[in-house]
Formats: structure tokens, C-alpha cells, sequence
């Protein structure tokens, strides 16, 4: 089913909508939930979270790529999650690791620096500038929070040549956000 004919059904208020969203995107939401918090029972929740909020938004909201926003739903709930989680001294997969990897490159100096529009552009302008291989590996590590094991697997690369990409990326990202004045 088409994703304008999902958005259709959510308009009509139809809960067949969450069945077809389901249908197409849950093992998606699924895995970008469980590679954040590291336990498939609180991945699912997050998941039906995501379906909650699609179902309190749409409408008014018609998002272009519905994959795409149930998918940053999903990772915001899940990141929220781990949050809290991290007050009550729980760990949460992969997640800790990465953020400790781009702590020497992502400012620190404000809170809602990674919220900002000047940073998401930033980003984005970066990313578009990188090889095909090494966004899409930057991609899997920081956004879906892949180990480098899977994306070493699902590239083909060796694990050595996965960490040398997210370093070079990551110096280089470093370097771009200087130049943007977004890293003080």
C-alpha cells in the first residue's frame, strides 16, 4: 500500500491506518528502537508510541516520506527513553558508544546545539559531500545506531575498515563544523 493511501486512512480516522503503517514500516521502526535501547520489548513499545503520536497527528500533519517521519518518531521516543533510562543507571545498546565517538566532534557548548537549524544544516551540507560509502556508513552508526560488526556485515568491509571511515568522517565533520563556526 501506498503511503499516500496510509495518510489517506489516518485522515478518515480509519485504524486500519496503524495496520497498514505496521505493515510496511514496523520491522523498520522496530530495528532503528532496538539498535537505540538494546532490549526488543522496550523497542516495541517505542514503536507503538510512534503509531500513538502518527495517529494524534495525522491529521492534521501529511509528512511527504511516511517511513521517513515514522522513522525519526520512533528514534525521538526511543532517545527519550534511553534518557530516562540513563537517570535510573540502565545502559542502552550501542547508543552510549556512538555518542561517546562524536563527543570530539559535535559541540558541547549548548544543549540544543544537535536541535539547531544551522547545525542540521551544517550536517546535512557535510553529509552530501562525503562519498556514498562513507555516508552511508556515518548514517548507520549515528543514526541507526548500528555496531560495527553489522555495518561491517552489511557493507562488506572489514571492521578496521568501518572504524577508519567513522574516524576520517568524523575528523572531517569536525573540520566543516569549525568552519560553519558551529564547534567553539
Amino acid at each position: 500500500m501506498e503511503d499516500k493511501e496510509i495518510i489517506a486512512l489516518f485522515f478518515e480516522r480509519n485504524e486500519a491506518a496503524i495496520a497498514k503503517a505496521a505493515r510496511k514500516y514496523g520491522a523498520y521502526l522496530q530495528l532503528i528502537a532496538r539498535n537505540i535501547l538494546g532490549d526488543d520489548a522496550f523497542a516495541e513499545e517505542c514503536v507503538n508510541d510512534a503509531y500513538f503520536k502518527a495517529w494524534e497527528n495525522i491529521p492534521p500533519l501529511r509528512p511527504e516520506r511516511l517511513g521517513a517521519w515514522l522513522g525519526r518518531l520512533t528514534r525521538n521516543i526511543a532517545l527519550n527513553r534511553l534518557e530516562r533510562s540513563r537517570a535510573e543507571k540502565r545502559g542502552g545498546g550501542e547508543t552510549d558508544t556512538a555518542f561517546s565517538e562524536l563527543e570530539g566532534c559535535i559541540p558541547s557548548n549548548s544543549p540544543d546545539i544537535a536541535e539547531s537549524i544551522a547545525f542540521k544544516n551544517a550536517l546535512n551540507e557535510f553529509l552530501a559531500a562525503q562519498s556514498a560509502e562513507a555516508r552511508r556508513i556515518f548514517i548507520q552508526r549515528y543514526w541507526y545506531f548500528l555496531s560495527i560488526e553489522e555495518i561491517s556485515k552489511e557493507n562488506g568491509a572489514s571492521k578496521s575498515k568501518v572504524k577508519s571511515s567513522l574516524m576520517r568522517t568524523r575528523n572531517k565533520l569536525r573540520i566543516h563544523l569549525e568552519k560553519e563556526e558551529l564547534f567553539i
